[in-house]
């Protein structure tokens, strides 16, 4: 196929795509969220019918191994929807959708025991540009993103962009360009503990002080833009990285303790490392933080609290309060057999009641329970960082909302 066949053909594509990917409007706000995230299921009867548009059939079936990303890393509460939300979301973001208006994703194929999903794009110019968001935090977890097995470099090549857009807005999801290549290796120094309110450039002339950097990466939240209190660093020069280590870890700044060491040790090292090693103090934390509001051992229960969630005034108008109700219900949904949600609202006087700012989610088993209150420890709501605890159940059946 010649390189003019090629553009028009890409070209076509980019019309029909354009034509297509107009989604009808949703009617309630249970139909704005249930609605197909992939192409429409009247769209994908013309998209793949021989008699409707057969060459547009053909392109996308013998196109798809170039079309698609593939995806490591994925948290156990991921699945095909909020994986293609995820991505829809990311690639707008930065700018990587290149056959116009509409999601990117066309379709996600999961291995849930293994963490690991096939996302597919419309064109092989917006798999390359996927291909940039390697390193992107999805639920506070950096995701793996290669080439497919099966992927064809050459082939490829021939039907559009086999790297990325230099134009792509990559710090707008938490990202620098060029960060996840510079950031590989056993040298790699994971940063905890700065306080959120310090810019990029200052943590990183912090940590220039001991050399220049090879790669850095200040991890936000994208949706916010907000640091998350950690980093990730390589200096130029190996042989100051263990220096570096020593003199931060343990380091006072402000009212935050930072805490610092190689992100991955060797093979022949038998140290944890130091990212579990931060997993397990959040761990502690939400234990103590469960032993002073109910007097217990964080022992499972079908009950999950949140905290720091809502304000009395965001609860006093029906509307508002039916529209939280609704989303919560949706989100908590996804985790196992939900039984009942339950908000705290302030009464027809305005008088606050207990549990005012919580909500509560009764699961119909244990192990929904720990799947949502694992998932919900790495949510944010309105920006704001919540935490997730077990609730005791008796207190839970009886109303007693202010433990």
């Amino acid at each position: 196929m010649g390189g003019g066949d090629v553009d028009h053909g890409v070209e076509g594509i980019r019309r029909e795509f354009n034509r297509l990917s107009i989604q009808p409007q949703a009617t309630t706000d249970e139909e704005q969220f249930d609605y197909p995230f992939f192409i429409e299921e009247q769209t994908m009867t013309q998209l793949f019918d021989p008699f409707v548009n057969n060459s547009l059939a053909r392109y996308l079936e013998g196109t798809r191994y170039a079309r698609r990303v593939s995806v490591g890393g994925l948290p156990p509460s991921a699945n095909e929807q909020t994986v293609a939300i995820f991505f829809n979301q990311a690639m707008a973001a930065i700018g990587g959708n290149t056959a116009g208006p509409g999601d990117a994703v066309v379709d996600v194929d999961m291995i849930h025991d293994r963490g690991f999903a096939l996302v597919e794009m419309r064109l092989t110019e917006e798999a390359s540009n996927a291909m940039a968001l390697d390193g992107i935090l999805f639920e506070g977890v950096p995701l793996k993103i290669r080439r497919p097995p099966g992927y064809k470099p050459s082939e490829a090549a021939a039907l559009g962009p086999s790297m990325p857009s230099r134009y792509l807005n990559l710090a707008a999801v938490g990202l620098t360009p060029g960060s996840v290549e510079g950031l590989k290796g056993p040298d790699r120094i994971c940063v905890s503990g700065l306080p959120k309110y310090l810019t990029e450039a200052q943590v990183r002339e912090l940590l220039e002080s001991f050399g220049p950097l090879r790669g850095f990466d200040l991890v936000k939240d994208w949706g916010t833009g907000d640091s998350m209190g950690h980093a990730y660093c390589v200096y130029q020069n190996s042989s100051v990285t263990d220096i570096a280590c020593a003199s931060l870890n343990g380091m006072r700044l402000h009212d935050n303790t930072l805490t610092v060491g190689r992100a991955k040790q060797r093979a022949s090292q038998h140290q944890p490392e130091v990212e579990t090693i931060l997993l397990g103090l959040m761990a502690e934390q939400q234990a103590q933080l469960q032993q002073v509001m109910f007097g217990l051992v964080p022992t499972p229960t079908k009950v999950v609290c949140l905290l720091q969630v809502l304000t009395a005034d965001e609860l006093k108008h029906d509307k508002d309060y039916e529209e939280i109700m609704e989303h919560m219900r949706l989100e908590a949904c996804r985790y196992g057999n939900l039984v009942k949600v339950v908000i705290p609202r302030p009464d027809s006087s305005g008088q606050l009641v207990a549990g005012v700012g919580k909500v509560f989610f009764e699961y119909a088993d244990i192990d929904s329970a720990i799947k949502a209150k694992t998932a919900f420890c790495e949510w944010k709501f309105d920006g704001n960082p919540v935490f997730s605890v077990y609730y005791p159940e008796i207190k839970f059946a009886n109303l007693e909302f202010d433990g």
